[in-house]
């Protein structure tokens, strides 16, 4: 590997060392998150500030509990999995209702910081007993008692088991929640600290998908419940479990609104939970009585195609009872608020994210210009007026807490964090991780007629009229922006500019961030809106800079990406010459049901659009080099579809590459993307030679 490539290895792509998971404690007094030592160490340690006088504590470290890394739980893992995560030591941690007490795990045990009082009132790490390898810990509001799992069983310390012994898995999110609906926890704590809310979840009717290291033949193979496009998905309860062994299951129906995608309790009195159908064209928030389990609708969400994903931070009552909702307007130009189901905010803005209360209106991050931004606004319930707190250019997030914000800040000149007190003091939390390489100032224009937000990075001292091949670099799918003015994004892009290409990114209609209706376009068929916006969006930059050659265009991805660059060279070998494809999901038949279905329909009721989705099929038409590559222990994207899209090119006499790597999962960590990407460079520079 080269320089700069082996830097973003060992910083962890410049993440290690950057104070992240924030959290405020203790009406704002405390914030707590997690950071490493410096911009090569991988593990994350705890720490908290004190914005009374601006002191950081660090109040664990994992090299200390645990000298010798440890073995993560299996459940751990897979969960570390579908929220992303790939630091090492403490991944995580959660905090009391009070904010004066956090717990976490840490390879498989468990481990509880207190607050008894001020400044100098930090108790050591306290390991807490558990019965088994623990995952998931979460204190009760006062920190006296802690709930975690072991053994997909729910416990309590001090208590124990408070689950049956039924054969379901209790107090953890499905596949589908976790990884496609936006809830990665399975239970909650009553704000008395009595009572837990709890997910029991049966997977004895999903099909079991295997693992087998084939670099390990001696070690048996793993194997976990999976829930395919078209068949059976987990069911899903949820129950309140008392002190006192009592049990109430909650009622609504659940055939017809299996995806529980939030819960939590609103008071001691008084459940929320937002329940979807399977199709998820209909999204009914309901409020639970915990002590007999009966629900009633509040409000209903329907739409033709698909209802988003809730905006962060909603369901939630407002201090005069009224019910804040995410919705869309009329037209679907854009995501909005509501209040009791009357829209609060109009067209002109794209709200992302309800962040709390702050000077008695709502704090906000949304989009008012250029989706590649987002800016902080305050927003009235009462009228709906907008006050911008940070709406500089680039992309702007907070935090809130009794009147104290952590604001953050990012754009082309890097990531600046800054506490702000009620008082006026500030802050600024340590960022210890390695400056970025770069100062990438990528030229952002909208094109076509539908408005495609696009990105193009030359080489730093490009001498226009002088030509460059083109590398055609996006993820393209539901769910994820690539054009930002987040600048960590850009620097891998920079590094391949510099290596002589042309890159272009291209967030084509399914994006998200321009509007609904632009992500809606893909309902009942990813492939041709797909590929027709790259296509369009590429000549249109051509246009715009002749530059670009369009004689020597290579397109890379992973993921979705993956699946946009396989089909590009499939599909349309006149416009696209080379494509290295990882981790893509080839035949949509056998993925996900919450992530494909919401698209796509069921598969028995639209084969067509599946047979149209699927690469299979296209594997006669390969006329272009194609490197394929999967990492075999990937249980987002197994390695199946690969290795069917590569036995279909073996078997139609099409030559390709395949990369197939033991013991690499989906997020590819540890410098794995970096060794990767040192291969598509060869492969590139040989091809489009």
């Amino acid at each position: 590997m080269d320089d700069f490539l082996r830097l973003s290895a060992s910083t962890g792509r410049f993440t290690y060392g950057a104070p992240r998971a924030f959290s405020f404690g203790d009406d704002g007094r405390l914030l707590w998150f997690l950071r490493s030592t410096g911009p090569t160490d991988a593990f994350d340690s705890l720490w908290v500030l004190d914005t009374a006088t601006g002191t950081e504590t660090l109040l664990a470290d994992p090299r200390e509990l645990s000298p010798e890394p440890g073995v993560l739980p299996v459940a751990e893992r897979r969960l570390r999995e579908r929220i992303r995560l790939v630091a090492a030591g403490i991944g995580s941690y959660a905090l009391s209702g009070d904010g004066r007490s956090a717990v976490f795990a840490l390879y498989g045990r468990l481990y509880r910081v207190r607050c008894e009082g001020g400044a100098e009132g930090w108790d050591g790490p306290e390991e807490i007993p558990a019965a088994g390898p623990a995952l998931d810990p979460r204190p009760n509001a006062d920190g006296s008692r802690t709930a975690y799992v072991a053994d997909d069983a729910l416990h309590t310390h001090p208590g124990g088991r408070v689950s049956p012994a039924d054969g379901a898995r209790w107090g953890l999110a499905e596949f589908a929640a976790a990884e496609e609906l936006g809830r990665d926890r399975g239970h909650w704590w009553s704000p008395d600290g009595r009572t837990l809310l709890a997910a029991r979840v049966d997977e004895s009717a999903l099909q079991r998908r295997h693992f087998a290291d084939p670099a390990h033949p001696e070690l048996p193979a793993e194997d976990f419940a999976y829930p395919e496009a078209g068949g059976p998905n987990a069911e899903v309860q949820l129950w309140v479990l008392g002190e006192d062994g009592a049990r109430v299951r909650l009622d609504w129906d659940a055939a017809r609104y299996p995806y529980v995608s939030d819960a939590g309790w609103e008071s001691p009195t008084e459940i929320l939970l937002t329940v979807q159908d399977r199709l998820q064209q209909s999204v009914l928030l309901l409020t639970a009585d915990p002590a007999t389990g009966r629900t009633r609708e509040l409000s209903r969400t329907e739409h033709p195609h698909w209802v988003d994903p809730l905006v962060p931070g909603t369901p939630a009552r407002l201090a005069d009872g009224r019910m804040l909702t995410s919705a869309d307007t009329d037209g679907g130009a854009a995501r909005a608020l509501a209040v009791d189901g009357k829209l609060l905010t109009g067209d002109g803005i794209q709200v992302r994210r309800v962040a709390g209360v702050h000077q008695g209106r709502l704090l906000i991050e949304a989009g008012q210009r250029d989706p590649s931004e987002q800016q902080v606004l305050l927003l009235d319930p009462a009228t709906g007026e907008l006050t911008p707190l940070a709406d500089g250019p680039g992309v702007h997030g907070v935090h809130a807490c009794a009147g104290t914000l952590l604001l953050t800040s990012a754009d082309a000149d890097g990531v600046r964090r800054t506490v702000r007190t009620a008082d006026g003091r500030e802050f600024v939390p340590g960022d210890l991780s390695a400056p970025l390489p770069y100062r990438v100032v990528p030229v952002l224009e909208r094109v076509t007629e539908h408005g495609i937000p696009t990105a193009l990075v030359l080489p730093r001292g490009h001498v226009p009229g002088r030509r460059l091949p083109v590398l055609m670099d996006s993820y393209g799918g539901p769910g994820y922006q690539d054009v930002s003015a987040e600048p960590r994004r850009w620097q891998q892009r920079q590094w391949w500019a510099d290596r002589g290409f042309a890159v272009v990114t291209v967030d084509n209609r399914g994006t998200p961030y321009v509007s609904p209706a632009f992500t809606h376009a893909v309902y009942r068929g990813f492939s041709e809106v797909t590929l027709d916006d790259q296509v369009a969006a590429l000549h249109a930059l051509a246009l715009r800079h002749p530059d670009l050659d369009l004689g020597r265009v290579g397109v890379r991805g992973w993921s979705y990406g993956g699946y946009l660059s396989a089909m590009a060279v499939l599909r349309r070998p006149d416009v696209f010459h080379a494509a290295a494809a990882g981790a893509a999901p080839t035949d949509f038949r056998q993925y996900d049901t919450a992530y494909t279905e919401r698209y796509l329909g069921l598969p028995q009721d639209h084969p067509d659009v599946y047979e149209r989705d699927s690469l299979v099929p296209d594997a006669p038409n390969l006329v272009r080099p194609l490197l394929l590559i999967t990492g075999l222990a990937d249980d987002n994207v197994h390695p199946s579809h690969t290795l069917r899209l590569s036995q279909a090119l073996t078997d139609a006499g099409r030559p390709h590459q395949l990369l197939a790597l033991p013991g690499v999962t989906h997020m590819t960590p540890n410098g794995i993307r970096e060794k990767i990407t040192a291969l598509e460079l060869e492969f590139f520079r040989r091809e489009l030679a």
